[in-house]
């Protein structure tokens, strides 16, 4: 097994805030996401686009009724990624925690 390690797109905190959020749902809604991300309809789409084009989220569109529906969810790559961050995070962490300097 390899060791966990930083994944450069969930560095930004907005990306792992979307990948997190998503990590709890099959498929979430594109309105739903934004609102609780808390982001514009453009920069979220943004963000949306740079995961999908790394494998992160998958996107699906299509239509309720005649009004046109995007829904995001977290792929298995995206889960795998999201679980080595955050282990890594928590090793980093950790390791912090352990070689803390006292002043003289």
């Amino acid at each position: 097994m390899t060791e966990p390690q930083l994944d450069q797109q969930l560095l930004e905190p907005v990306r792992l805030s979307i990948v997190a959020l998503l990590a709890a749902t099959e498929w979430a809604e594109f309105a739903f996401v934004r609102d609780s991300v808390q982001l514009t309809d453009s920069a979220l789409s943004k963000r949306i686009s740079s995961l999908s084009e790394t494998g992160h989220v998958e996107v699906r569109k299509g239509y309720v009724g005649k009004r046109p529906r995007t829904w995001i969810r977290l792929s298995d790559a995206g889960r795998d990624a999201l679980s080595a961050h955050v282990a890594k995070l928590q090793e980093i962490a950790a390791r912090a925690g352990r070689t803390t300097t006292r002043p003289e």
